[in-house]
């Protein structure tokens, strides 16, 4: 059966194939306006449970290679033919400008396509038995094997895109998935899928329950059918996670402080450019907004000339507008706490601050390394900008963070590029782009507190299979 929801605004919960209410709702806001936009049928852990048999079920009917790629693009096809839908469900409950949430909706058709191929071409290695003497008269191969149920978790700040890099490579890898969304934005995560059943995905092979973290997560926890856990979110619930499941895989994918590096023979003018756009957009809530910038001591003052009429351009206000390129933050805690820590930051306010509710870009000078906005987390429209003398200090003070995401560097030099690529203890550091850029198809995650994992669907997929050596006795 298709979705019993009232109204486009009005969705129940994804369980083996039915659309379920519960008698209890969850009121979805708009960060913007403060209206409810939308109300999803409240789920525990009675239907997670239901979730999981329906996923272990499904499980005992693998599709093959091919009918799970052909599912994964035609779900693509789908995000392509609705993505207007799509950005609009994105823009309202998660408060993204309209123009930002299009480009997640394009994000997220790139993630199923890429996932696609994947499922087409997942397979083991040959093994050279023959190598050594006690090989000889063998022959050796690796299969690739789904690991089994999947629980996922995905955050609020993309409720598509970030959905879409748990579910379509778990369905490549021939995993069934339990989805809990972010509980303040599960109408996206609920669209995709509907869009699932409609590409003709079985029942039972995509569960989404909305609903309060600790009874869905305590389920994932407890359920020894739940082979993997994937979560993208705050450190402390994830580490918690791993910690309470150690015999399961627990893939997690964290938090950022986002540092950046201008040196002294950077080209100030593209750099003051790109890292303005990076660093506000969706408010800087996202893992890799840029948060930190080291410039030169010899390019400062340029870089503060040319960054700040960039910054002073951006268009603050309802994230529904066209036009609109910096909206709100996700609620009054974030906001509040935001605030709070501009406040404290001790440096010299540039440009921003709070207006009427709402965050304005807002740029920051000579920010001690130790204050809260530089060395934690801000998620939030806010960048703290500070001079060097030398490269290699400017690296150390880059790596002076529990975190470990996305770094970058600008310069004309390949000797500064690869002496950060080398120094910078990151996942990934990107050269003359901000380092919030991110395609789907690549490796992307963290060491130190950061994350253990690599998203990107020919990472995602390997991770949530199980490798078997096969040997035959020629």
């Amino acid at each position: 059966m298709m979705a019993s929801r009232t109204d486009a605004h009005e969705r129940a919960l994804l369980i083996d194939g039915e659309w379920v209410t519960t008698g209890e709702w969850i009121d979805v806001a708009s960060p913007y306006t403060g209206k409810t936009v939308g109300r999803v049928a409240r789920g525990g852990r009675a239907e997670a449970e239901r979730a999981v048999d329906a996923a272990a079920r499904a499980l005992e009917s693998p599709l093959a290679a091919h009918e799970r790629a052909e599912i994964l693009s035609t779900v693509a096809a789908l995000i392509d033919l609705h993505r207007e839908e799509i950005a609009h469900t994105i823009c309202n409950e998660a408060g993204k400008p309209l123009k930002t949430a299009r480009v997640e909706a394009a994000r997220a058709m790139s993630t199923y396509t890429f996932a696609a191929v994947e499922a087409r071409k997942l397979a083991g290695e040959i093994v050279p038995m023959e190598a050594s003497p006690a090989g000889a008269g063998k022959v050796g191969f690796t299969l690739r094997r789904p690991i089994g149920v999947v629980g996922a978790i995905s955050p609020f700040n993309f409720p598509c895109n970030l959905v879409a890099h748990k579910l379509a490579p778990a369905l490549a890898a021939g995993c069934p998935v339990v989805l809990k969304p972010a509980t303040a934005t599960p109408l996206s995560a609920l669209l995709l899928g509907q869009l699932s059943q409609e590409a003709g995905l079985p029942a039972g092979w995509l569960n989404i329950v909305a609903g309060p973290a600790a009874p869905i997560g305590d389920v994932f926890v407890e359920d020894d059918r739940v082979k993997l856990i994937t979560f993208t979110g705050s450190g402390e619930v994830g580490w918690k996670l791993q910690e309470r499941a150690p015999q399961k895989r627990v893939k997690l994918e964290l938090g950022n402080s986002t540092p950046v590096i201008v040196a002294d023979d950077a080209d100030v003018e593209s750099a003051a450019a790109k890292l303005a756009a990076n660093a506000f957009s969706f408010a800087g809530q996202s893992c890799i907004s840029v948060q930190r910038i080291y410039v030169h001591e010899a390019q400062f003052d340029r870089f503060i000339a040319s960054f700040l009429p960039h910054v002073d351009a951006l268009e603050v206000g309802d994230p529904c507008d066209e036009s609109t390129d910096v909206g709100p933050v996700i609620d009054e805690e974030s906001h509040d706490r935001i605030v709070e820590w501009i406040a404290a930051s001790g440096g010299q306010l540039l440009a921003g601050g709070d207006e009427e509710g709402l965050i304005k870009p807002t740029v920051l000078a000579h920010v001690p390394d130790d204050a809260k906005v530089s060395c934690e987390e801000a998620f939030g429209p806010v960048v703290v900008v500070n001079p060097f003398a030398e490269l290699d200090e400017a690296i150390d003070r880059a790596n002076a963070t529990r975190y470990g995401l996305q770094a970058g560097i600008f310069t004309r030099s390949i000797d500064n590029a690869l002496r950060a690529a080398e120094r910078l203890e990151f996942g990934g550091v990107v050269v003359n782009d901000a380092p919030t850029f991110r395609a789907d198809q690549m490796p992307y995650g963290g060491v130190k507190a950061s994350g253990n994992t690599k998203e990107g669907p020919a990472w995602a997929v390997r991770e949530m299979t199980e490798e078997r050596l096969v040997v035959i006795q020629r």
